[in-house]
C-alpha cells in the first residue's frame, strides 16, 4: 500500500494495514488517528512515538503469536509471512539450532515470553549470542530491550509496507 492510500483509506482497512507490523491497539490507532502524513519519514517518527512506551501487558499480547527465533511461522497470514523472510538469512547448524533451542527454553522458563530480536540481517550465531547474553539480564532490565527489539521490527515491517 503506497502512503497516499494509507493516508486516505478507510480507519479500518489502515489498522487492518498496521496491524502485522505490531498488533498493539493503542499503537495502531494512533497513527492512524494522526494521519495523514507528508511521507514515510513521518509516518514512522510517529510509530516510533506511538511505541513509547510499550507496556509490558501491550508486550505480551504483542508477542502471544510471535514464533521462537530459529523456528519458521506457521500460518499464511501477513505476519506470518513477515517473520518468515525476517528468519530467511537465520541459517543454522544442528549444534546451533539445538543451542537456540535450548536458548528459547530457558529464556521462556526466565521471563515468561518467546525470546525477541530483530533477525532480519543477523546470523544464526549473531542471534544465539545475543540470546545468551540477554539470559544474564534481570526481567527489569530486559523488559526494556524487548520493547526496543519490538519497536525496530514494527518499524522495519512499517517501510516494508508502506515502501513497497
Amino acid at each position: 500500500m503506497d502512503l497516499d492510500h494509507f493516508n486516505s483509506a478507510p480507519a479500518e482497512e489502515a489498522e487492518a494495514l498496521l496491524r502485522p507490523c505490531a498488533d498493539i491497539q493503542r499503537w495502531v490507532g494512533q497513527i492512524v488517528q494522526e494521519r495523514p502524513y507528508a511521507n514515510v519519514g513521518e509516518v514512522v517518527a510517529a510509530a516510533e512515538q506511538a511505541a513509547r512506551p510499550w507496556t509490558a501487558e501491550e508486550i505480551d499480547a504483542a508477542l502471544a503469536h510471535h514464533p521462537r527465533i530459529g523456528e519458521r511461522a506457521a500460518g499464511t497470514g501477513t505476519e506470518a509471512g513477515m517473520s518468515r523472510s525476517e528468519q530467511s538469512g537465520v541459517d543454522q547448524s544442528a549444534e546451533t539450532a539445538q543451542r537456540l533451542r535450548a536458548g528459547n527454553e530457558a529464556y521462556e522458563d526466565k521471563f515468561g515470553r518467546v525470546f525477541l530480536i530483530r533477525a532480519a540481517g543477523r546470523s544464526a550465531d549473531d542471534i544465539l549470542a545475543e540470546l545468551e547474553r540477554r539470559l544474564g539480564n534481570s526481567p527489569e532490565d530486559e523488559l526494556p530491550e524487548v520493547a526496543r527489539q519490538l519497536r525496530e521490527i514494527a518499524v522495519l515491517r512499517l517501510r516494508g509496507v508502506l515502501e513497497a
